[in-house]
């Protein structure tokens, strides 16, 4: 059976029936290509990660001691420090398909997003350090990114392109614990007075780059 893993990060909750500016635009996409997915594979199953409805702690000092303590030295109390990490990662490692979606907030990722990546990006478990070199531990495996950006002009050569840290960063700290099979999916000009038509377009997009007529 398929796993898909979706994590959203928007603060905007997902739009009405019908009414598809007056929501999140990236749940909005991450909706269609969960859609796209399932209609290949119908029997695939869906874990949900909502990071606002159900936020993600912070890491704090137990949790870093944890993760660069050996097994054979983890306490009572950096084991409870590090549970949380061993969930997500665990959910991580068992997804064929992850799905995220976040929109760009003061040209960055959502700090519910950080948080979690703060629990996964974790020494010994999603990469290692050896002879002054860097590797991604996780198996790479499709990997889809629904991102919104409330402005235009963030695409490569545009005016706000240098201020496009969620893109970049999304994709490098991917690429950094091993999935490299990184697919962007983005709209912009979320606030602008034709945020329709831009969404309706990016829809079109999904559907044309996952056509249902692939199947799994």
């Amino acid at each position: 059976m398929t796993r898909i893993l979706r994590i959203d990060s928007s603060s905007r909750p997902a739009a009405p029936e019908g009414s598809l500016s007056e929501g999140s635009f990236s749940r909005s996409m991450a909706d269609r290509i969960t859609a796209q997915l399932l209609a290949r594979s119908p029997d695939a199953q869906v874990l949900k990660r909502d990071l606002i409805a159900e936020p993600i702690a912070h890491i704090v000092d137990d949790t870093i001691k944890g993760y660069y303590t050996p097994p054979e030295a983890m306490t009572d109390t950096l084991r409870h420090a590090t549970a949380l990490s061993d969930e997500l990662i665990a959910e991580l490692r068992e997804a064929d398909i992850i799905v995220l979606s976040a929109p760009i907030y003061n040209f960055s990722l959502p700090s519910a997003l950080k948080a979690w990546i703060d629990q996964i990006v974790r020494i010994g478990h999603t990469f290692s350090y050896e002879d002054g070199q860097f590797a991604g531990l996780l198996a790479d495996r499709p990997t889809y990114l629904a991102l919104s950006y409330g402005a235009e002009g963030y695409t490569p050569g545009g005016p706000l392109e240098s201020f496009d840290f969620l893109r970049p960063y999304l994709t490098g700290v991917l690429n950094f614990i091993g999935l490299t099979s990184v697919e962007v999916f983005a709209v912009e000009g979320t606030t602008a007075p034709n945020a329709t038509e831009r969404l309706n377009t990016a829809l079109a997009e999904i559907d044309a780059r996952l056509p249902v007529t692939q199947v799994a």
